[in-house]
């Protein structure tokens, strides 16, 4: 490659020769080998090297992407001097990028901090932006299946015109046995009372009843204990007889014996002479009286002694408590002495490690400076020599990537700082509106509530009612209050009732949105004839909105259907399913 095709920026684009091998060996030795005027400008180059390349100035000096080399003067002071004079350039230059990176360090490890709690509050944002999409999805799925079910009430229209005849002609003959079965029902109601009240007598009588058998049952177990306190008392009696009756024939026998030896005394007695008994009798005397002398001598000697060793006792515990401060400031003494010894020795030690002049020191010595003193000088030349640390070369590279990275970092702050805002205004909105919905959804589900509960029981009144006062956050309560009763809780209603009542609830919430179907399980197993037949009422009342699939057993709710479907087993084993279609049924008997 000859100077003319190199780039302009390369070294080899400098030197140029006709021969084509000493061509070839320039491009090998000189590739990567870039030149600048100056070392700012290679600087500013060697920031943008990749590995194995490097820039080359006219003086000689050499900079790669991680290291600088110098080219110093021919001459050795020159070349000292030069280096001297850089080498403090350089160790004032580190030490302020030092300082400048530590306060980066603390500016990032700041800005780390601010991101990872943006980014959880971002995370948090987009988990309830989710919501709301789906929220919005589902309203729009809401929507298609609203409009596919007013196509189906305008084609229902027609059959509605046609039913509502036929409605008008059975509810004549309909009133007439509502009234016979509301007399039924007040006397199935006046039977229910006098059941009630009933029931409250046996439950009172059968609550007596075990308070008895508790109280049986409590005298049984006093019994059981008292009986059993009885037969230890008993055996221990028994005991106690049986260890009396060897002692009272021990104490016979020690009777027996002592009667014995009290009649060898008193024949002994007898054979003695009267004189000979006196001068013992006087020989005993006079050795008592001697002995007690002798013993009340030594008690007195005993005395006197007892008297001089407790003042020996005295005086040797006044000793011994003059000795213990004694003890304690020799083992002080013994201490500093020791500590004084370790601290010489290591201090020898420093000295031999510091090659010291020892006269020099005696004699800068002499004014006997306080340890104090010498100890703080020592920490001060410490942390000067700490301080000046070594001399980093890449600290130029080092400055100018920390500040492309605070930049980088203030902006990317900038940024979330603006998303932060954003999404704050979003979440406000959100609540004001989720508030203004939540709380119509609940006036709407309530009012509808109000107005089905009465059709459904004859009569009485049920509402919602709010447990909190954060509209978000609160719970809800059912009141529900027949007709004729006052109940304090739900738990008192009849399962019949309790269906009634969640029946309400649930038809109001069909009413706020409907839906196109409504499958129901054996909803009227609890109900009566007469809580069928307003049930029945109501579903073909909501049947205009609301196709209805129920799974029945009960004669009254089947007469309602359009469409029955039933399963049969004609042969073992072999179930079939049989599907009847009512007003084609009737078609055909009115036909026949």
């Amino acid at each position: 490659m000859s100077a003319a095709q190199a780039p302009a920026d390369t070294l080899a684009s400098k030197i140029g020769s006709d021969d084509l091998a000493a061509q070839a060996a320039l491009a090998d030795w000189l590739a990567g080998v870039y030149w600048a005027d100056d070392a700012d400008a290679a600087r500013a180059r060697a920031s943008t090297l990749r590995t194995g390349e490097c820039v080359v100035t006219p003086q000689g000096h050499v900079f790669t992407p991680h290291s600088v080399t110098f080219h110093g003067p021919h001459t050795a002071v020159e070349g000292i001097l030069a280096r001297g004079r850089e080498l403090e350039r350089l160790t004032a230059d580190a030490e302020r990028l030092r300082e400048e990176t530590v306060q980066f360090e603390a500016a990032y490890g700041e800005a780390q901090a601010q991101h990872a709690e943006r980014q959880r509050e971002i995370q948090a944002l987009r988990a309830q932006t989710g919501q709301t999409q789906s929220r919005h999805h589902t309203a729009q799925m809401e929507l298609l299946r609203l409009q596919q079910a007013v196509e189906r009430v305008q084609t229902r229209a027609a059959q509605i015109g046609q039913e509502l005849e036929e409605v008008t002609l059975q509810l004549e003959s309909e009133r007439a046995s509502v009234e016979g079965l509301e007399i039924r029902l007040r006397d199935y109601r006046a039977q229910e009372e006098s059941a009630r009240e009933a029931l409250y007598a046996a439950r009172q009588q059968r609550d007596q009843a075990d308070r008895a058998v508790f109280d049986a049952r409590e005298l049984q177990r006093a019994a059981e204990r008292r009986h059993q306190e009885a037969r230890f008392a008993l055996t221990t009696c028994s005991n106690k007889i049986r260890e009396l009756a060897d002692a009272l024939v021990r104490i016979e026998q020690e009777i027996a014996d002592d009667d014995t030896r009290l009649t060898q005394a008193r024949e002994e007695l007898a054979r003695l002479p009267a004189d000979a008994l006196d001068a013992e009798l006087q020989r005993a005397l006079t050795a008592r009286a001697e002995t007690e002398a002798a013993l009340a001598a030594a008690r007195d000697a005993l005395e006197g002694f007892t008297a001089q060793l407790r003042s020996h006792d005295e005086t040797r515990m006044t000793c011994e408590q003059g000795l213990d401060p004694l003890r304690r400031a020799i083992e002080q003494l013994k201490l500093k002495d020791q500590e004084a010894m370790l601290m010489q020795s290591q201090f020898e030690l420093q000295l031999r490690e510091a090659a010291a002049d020892e006269a020099s020191l005696e004699s800068g010595l002499a004014d006997s400076p306080k340890p104090n003193q010498l100890q703080a000088e020592i920490n001060r030349l410490q942390s000067e020599i700490a301080a000046l640390g070594a001399v980093n070369l890449a600290a130029l590279d080092e400055l100018t990537q920390a500040q492309e990275r605070s930049e980088y970092l203030a902006a990317q702050c900038a940024d979330l700082l603006e998303a932060v805002t954003t999404l704050e205004d979003a979440i406000r909105r959100i609540d004001q509106e989720s508030r203004a919905r939540l709380k119509d959804t609940f006036d709407t589900v309530n009012r509808h509530m109000g107005e089905l509960f009465p059709q459904l029981f004859g009569g009485g009144q049920a509402r919602l009612i709010l447990t909190g006062e954060e509209l978000l956050d609160a719970g809800g309560q059912v009141f529900a209050q027949p007709p004729g009763k006052k109940n304090a809780s739900i738990q008192l209603l009849s399962g019949g009732e309790k269906t009634l009542t969640a029946l309400s609830l649930v038809f109001a919430m069909f009413k706020l949105n409907p839906a196109p179907f409504c499958l129901l399980d054996e909803v009227d197993a609890p109900l009566d004839d007469a809580n069928t037949e307003r049930y029945c009422n109501l579903v073909k009342a909501m049947s205009d909105h609301t196709q209805f699939l129920f799974i029945t057993h009960n004669r009254v709710t089947m007469e309602m259907a359009q469409h029955l479907a039933g399963v049969t087993m004609q042969e073992p084993g072999v179930s079939r399913i049989v599907a009847v279609d009512v007003e084609e049924a009737v078609g055909m008997v009115e036909a026949a």
